[in-house]
């Protein structure tokens, strides 16, 4: 399709345009949803391929991947819990700093407004009319700084909100490899991998609505990488098979 007649993502009316910069998305839960999708499938997949390559029964398969499914799960979803408060943190933190520097050195502030303002493409009266704007106003100064100084989302990150997005998510590609086993079905590691291939597959195809790449190429590089895990886990599982 031609870019030129394709539908814009979003409108660009007056009540549009103020709608959406209020009320910015920030960076949403995408890298937190296929993060806990990847890892569940690789982590729970490497243990069912680990442990059929040792010869052990069904129920050992199962028994350790549901414990892995939790455990790494909770896990997981704590850690991106820190993290991302950490980060929501840091930003707070800095939001201070620029506070108080505004209060403090405001003749220093005043002249890094204007040399972000600058290399934006700003001059002349144009320049110093809105660095003097934005330096009256200390909500939209701190704003600035925080985007242009520090490279930092002005939209603070939530912290729950990413963590159960990862354990929703790890939880419900976690399982796939376990289904056949807990179904009893015949030749349950056979399916399990090929089920396991396709939710590798599958992130990869969806995760190109997001990317660049085609959806068969993301697709495959995501079965590639789970792929690769699983093989070796299943390869040093034989070692120890009896």
């Amino acid at each position: 399709m031609d870019s030129r007649t394709a539908k814009p993502e979003h409108g660009h009316s007056q009540s549009e345009v103020e709608a959406r910069i209020a009320a910015p998305t920030g960076r949403g839960h995408l890298r937190d949803v296929i993060y806990g999708a990847i890892d569940g499938a690789v982590t729970t997949f490497a243990i069912v391929a680990g442990v059929a390559g040792a010869g052990l029964s069904p129920f050992v398969i199962v028994a350790l991947g549901i414990a892995n499914v939790l455990a790494d799960g909770f896990s997981m979803a704590a850690g991106n819990y820190s993290g991302t408060k950490a980060e929501r943190d840091d930003v707070r933190r800095l939001e201070r700093v620029e506070r108080r520097h505004l209060e403090d050195s405001p003749d220093g502030e005043r002249r890094e407004i204007r040399e972000i303002l600058r290399r934006k493409g700003l001059s002349g009266d144009v320049l110093e009319g809105a660095t003097d704007q934005i330096a009256s106003d200390r909500d939209a100064a701190v704003r600035l700084m925080l985007t242009d100084e520090y490279g930092l989302s002005p939209v603070e990150p939530n912290p729950m909100r990413s963590a159960i997005a990862t354990f929703v998510a790890f939880l419900a590609a976690g399982f796939v490899p376990l289904l056949p086993f807990i179904l009893g079905m015949p030749n349950a590691f056979t399916i399990a991998a090929a089920m396991t291939g396709v939710v590798f597959f599958g992130i990869g195809a969806a995760k190109s609505i997001w990317a660049l790449s085609p959806w068969w190429r993301s697709g495959a590089e995501t079965l590639a990488i789970g792929g690769t895990a699983a093989s070796v886990a299943y390869f040093v599982g034989t070692l120890f098979a009896a």
